[in-house]
């Protein structure tokens, strides 16, 4: 497994190294952590005790985090680790590259630890408040709400209407209360507006996702 983890001083990170190295050393397990400046990142073996003890460390300082209500906070001293999920030795780089990912959505949620096969087992839409997923929903849907502010019809609506509705014109159309002449229009506006067409599934993809990305508004 792979176990990029990152803290603002060597507190925590020094502890993680020593907890992890000793856990290994008492089970007789080969394991390789690797300082990079303000990252550890740490190769063990898969199940073992040297994962199971930097799960525990992490466990530990989450509770004493959560009892602390905020103590630490500007401190720089927060550790994050990202797990990746179980692979062989040659695969190491998907490993990385898989605890890379976990590591990022753990500094998301104001986590310690994120297991990257937890990622596959629940819901994409927490992901969508990144920032940066944020900004594209807005560049690419801003044209339809510049549209709608007009008063000339509301595109936003009937473009999320006719998405969950997969595309089924008479079921989205009695959704919004309209003609499915008048939404079928309205999805022709939608493509002239925004220069791309809805027969293309990566299109309607990048459409739904940013409509969920904006759903709060």
């Amino acid at each position: 497994a792979a176990v990029p983890a990152a803290a603002g001083d060597g507190g925590p990170l020094a502890g993680l190294a020593e907890t992890v190295e000793a856990a290994a050393a008492r089970a007789g397990e080969a394991v390789l952590v690797v300082p990079e400046g303000e990252r550890l990142v740490v190769l063990a073996v898969d199940g073992g005790a040297a994962v199971a003890a930097c799960g525990k460390y992490a466990e530990a300082l989450e509770a004493a985090r959560t009892k602390a209500v905020g103590e630490q906070a500007g401190e720089g001293g927060e550790l994050v680790v990202g797990l990746s999920a179980p692979t062989g030795p040659v695969a190491t780089a998907v490993a990385y590259r898989q605890a890379e990912q976990a590591l990022s959505v753990a500094r998301r949620r104001g986590r310690v630890l994120v297991e990257h096969e937890q990622l596959a087992s629940g819901s994409m839409l927490p992901l969508l408040a990144d920032d940066a997923v944020r900004a594209f929903a807005d560049g690419l849907l801003r044209p339809l709400h510049e549209h709608d502010a007009t008063g000339r019809g509301n595109l936003v609506a009937s473009l999320r209407a006719w998405l969950s509705r997969h595309g089924q014109w008479d079921a989205a159309a009695a959704d919004l209360g309209v003609h499915r002449h008048t939404l079928r229009y309205r999805m022709r506006r939608v493509e002239e507006i925004l220069g791309r067409s809805l027969d293309d599934a990566d299109v309607r993809m990048e459409l739904w996702l940013a409509l969920k990305a904006t759903s709060h508004e």
